[in-house]
């Protein structure tokens, strides 16, 4: 809800749900080929949404947004910064093969497809990289 407004303004209804169901396949595709022996079930919408998160981020990193510093402090910051530490959170993550009930697999395809649709299937005129200077 946080980001999916924004990326689904910037590409239109239908191509948002075309892209974050092929986010959400590229993120159980990618899970299947890593854990393809797994006999644990794949639930949720983690490839999805992380799919929204890295189009965010390709669409707007200099928009501010307001986080909690040590769960305390409001800051307003720009959205790259916790955005890429989220993003180098699943990549570390996932090559340290973290937590066995949370599919960072399936996280970084869902990263690596929003990343390359966002470019194909945003509509024209819709720029890349923007937000507040």
């Amino acid at each position: 809800w946080v980001f999916g407004d924004n990326v689904e303004d910037a590409l239109g209804h239908v191509r948002y749900l075309i892209f974050y169901l092929a986010c959400a396949a590229a993120g159980a595709f990618v899970q299947g080929l890593v854990g393809w022996d797994s006999q644990v079930p794949l639930i949720g919408a983690s490839g999805a949404i992380a799919g929204v998160v890295a189009a965010y981020l390709i669409l707007y990193p200099r928009v501010k947004v307001w986080v909690l510093a040590f769960a305390r402090i409001p800051l307003r910051i720009p959205a790259f910064i916790p955005l890429i530490l989220w993003i180098l959170f699943q990549i570390v993550m996932f090559a340290a093969g973290g937590e066995d009930q949370i599919s960072w697999a399936c996280h970084i395809g869902g990263i690596i497809a929003g990343s390359v649709l966002v470019l194909v299937l945003r509509s024209r005129g819709v720029p890349l990289l923007a937000g507040a200077d």
